[in-house]
């Protein structure tokens, strides 16, 4: 879903699709890959969209989608997971803010960042035609399902040195 004030997209099906065929060819192994932390299975029952697509993993569950937000202005809200629902209602609240979308399997544990992008008011602004105001920087990552990608990552490449 593409909102009107969403832009600096990136998106990691990249990173996704070359994580997955290291484990269907077994260089990585599957508890390496289904380590989503409670915190983060917690988000995903309580405020997670769900999806159509079947976990790349198990194959028995339907992935689940998380949106983690960070921004200044969320204060005490920064790093809190929101419906999708909300999202729009805070973009025309906030001037900025990041969204990271992490999909989630609840069953086994899969878990993986999706897609980063920025919300708010001051999207309106650029997208005006003649507008020279630039976007702000990206605002520090944290969370759960960072945590959870950077360490999975960090074990991936120990074990390759090793």
């Amino acid at each position: 879903m593409r909102m009107r004030t969403q832009r600096q997209v990136v998106d990691y099906s990249l990173q996704k699709r070359a994580l997955l065929r290291e484990v269907y060819s077994g260089r990585v192994g599957v508890y390496e890959v289904c380590d989503a932390s409670p915190y983060l299975k917690n988000a995903a029952r309580f405020h997670g969209e769900p999806t159509d697509v079947r976990c790349p993993v198990c194959r028995r569950e339907n992935l689940t989608h998380v949106h983690y937000i960070y921004g200044d202005e969320l204060k005490q809200s920064a790093g809190q997971a929101r419906k999708l629902a909300e999202l729009p209602v805070l973009a025309m609240t906030l001037r900025e803010f990041q969204v990271y979308v992490v999909e989630v399997c609840r069953g086994c544990g899969w878990n993986h960042l999706v897609q980063q992008f920025l919300l708010g008011r001051d999207g309106l602004a650029a997208a005006e035609p003649g507008s020279t105001r630039r976007a702000a920087g990206q605002v520090a990552a944290g969370g759960a399902a960072e945590r959870d990608s950077s360490a999975r990552e960090a074990r991936r490449r120990r074990g390759a040195e090793g």
